[in-house]
């Protein structure tokens, strides 16, 4: 979908649903990761998450649009436009809005891979996410040394 498209769809759905015109500038931006979309209340535009209509489709890039034209429109007016608000909800909840967006699968950081530690003196063992330098680090029941016992993934 092309910047021109986005606009008028955005336009469209400001009008068919809530009745009042979008004045201002809707686009995608590469740079959102975990959200959906977001209204910005300076410069009152909506920047939209391009990842969800290419994963979820149009329905869910709708719901997102008609999630920040909520925003938008309760801004302008000077009512409550934030999530915690009552105006806010009530709105969402009169055009079918989602108050949040489906999750995209994002990559984890880390690896699954547990470390398993053994003191060499009294035998407690110690389970860690983190690697350790056993050199730096002495059992707290006994001061003894650890060893590496394995690490799984």
């Amino acid at each position: 979908m092309e910047q021109k498209q986005l606009q008028a769809l955005v336009e469209q759905i400001s009008m068919s649903t809530f009745g009042k015109p979008f004045r201002h500038t809707a686009f995608f931006n590469p740079r959102l990761r975990t959200t959906g979309g977001r209204y910005m209340l300076q410069t009152h535009n909506i920047e939209l998450n391009q990842k969800h209509y290419e994963q979820f489709g149009e329905e869910e890039l709708i719901a997102i649009i008609k999630h920040e034209l909520c925003h938008y429109h309760l801004h302008l007016e000077g009512k409550g436009y934030r999530h915690r608000d009552r105006d806010f909800r009530e709105l969402l909840q009169k055009v079918g809005a989602p108050r949040y967006c489906r999750p995209i699968g994002q990559k984890t950081d880390r690896s699954k891979t547990i470390y398993t530690y053994i003191c060499t003196s009294c035998g407690l063992t110690y389970t860690r996410k983190k690697r350790m330098n056993t050199a730096r680090y002495v059992c707290g029941n006994c001061r003894g040394r650890l060893k590496l016992a394995n690490q799984r993934r």
